[in-house]
């Protein structure tokens, strides 16, 4: 069955899930949301897009609002995605460690992955930190984040199919990684000891900011694309007041703070600084 999206319906939907996640869909988008949302009509019996609307309008319908977000919502990641950015944290996590490390604890970092998606971004930033403590003893903690619950139940199991994992260098996928057997055969699962410094959970960048310690590292990388400039400015601020004096923030290589305002410190193209 194919449905018909009105305009007024696209406007409802796209006021919807502005308010509702601050993701911005212009007009351009009216087709991506039809594609998409149409397939939720036809698995959930709905007759309308009108009809839909109505529904995740209502207490009863706040499920399916979750899983409409979901739909809407883009999911693009990989492996050691903008490779550079990696290669950064070479030269911030030594120094990071040093500055906040003293002769009676142990050695603390703390990283945000923002809009984390099916985990490929957090478990490359927990590998690339453990290869740079080289067994040095230090307490790593990684808070992954996404608004889509569906993204993040592939990121908790940490397996992925073989043509996912390419962009992962031998060496380390020897060392993370375990490969399936019989009918897992062609999967590799992301090993315990980098599982464990990770604590998934779903999070609306629009609410209030997920907890009160601050981070050292926080990735944030074409998320903000998908807001307008208002949503941006707002969103951009409450990283900075996330951070510790110090701090790092990298968007993605397609971003940039230009044009809002802002009190980081430009570091270079993608990565800036509190």
């Amino acid at each position: 069955m194919d449905y018909e999206l009105t305009d007024t319906d696209f406007e409802r939907i796209s006021r919807l899930v502005y308010e509702q996640s601050g993701i911005n869909l212009h007009a351009g988008k009216k087709e991506l949301v039809k594609a998409r949302l149409g397939k939720r009509l036809r698995e959930e019996n709905f007759g309308s897009f009108k009809d839909y609307y109505r529904y995740v309008t209502t207490e009863e319908g706040i499920d399916e609002l979750v899983a409409m977000i979901d739909s809407i919502s883009t999911n693009l990641t990989s492996f050691f995605r903008e490779e550079s950015h990696f290669h950064k944290l070479y030269e911030i996590v030594p120094e990071t460690i040093k500055e906040t490390h003293n002769e009676r604890q142990v050695p603390k970092l703390r990283i945000w992955s923002a809009g984390c998606s099916t985990g490929e971004e957090p478990y490359s930033l927990a590998i690339t930190a453990k290869e740079i403590a080289n067994g040095r003893n230090y307490d790593l903690k990684i808070l992954a984040t996404d608004i889509s619950t569906r993204t993040l139940r592939t990121a908790v199991t940490g397996v992925y199919p073989k043509e996912k994992i390419k962009n992962i260098p031998p060496s380390l996928l020897r060392k993370y990684f375990q490969i399936g057997q019989k009918h897992w055969s062609g999967y590799y699962r992301v090993k315990n000891e980098i599982k464990d410094i990770i604590k998934f959970r779903r999070f609306n960048l629009m609410e209030t900011l997920p907890v009160n310690s601050l981070f050292d590292i926080i990735f944030c990388r074409n998320v903000m694309i998908y807001f307008d400039k208002e949503t941006q400015k707002s969103l951009v601020n409450r990283f900075y007041d996330s951070l510790k004096k110090g701090g790092y923030f990298f968007v993605g290589h397609s971003e940039s703070l230009t044009g809002l305002p802002h009190r980081f410190k430009y570091i270079e193209p993608s990565v800036y600084r509190k």
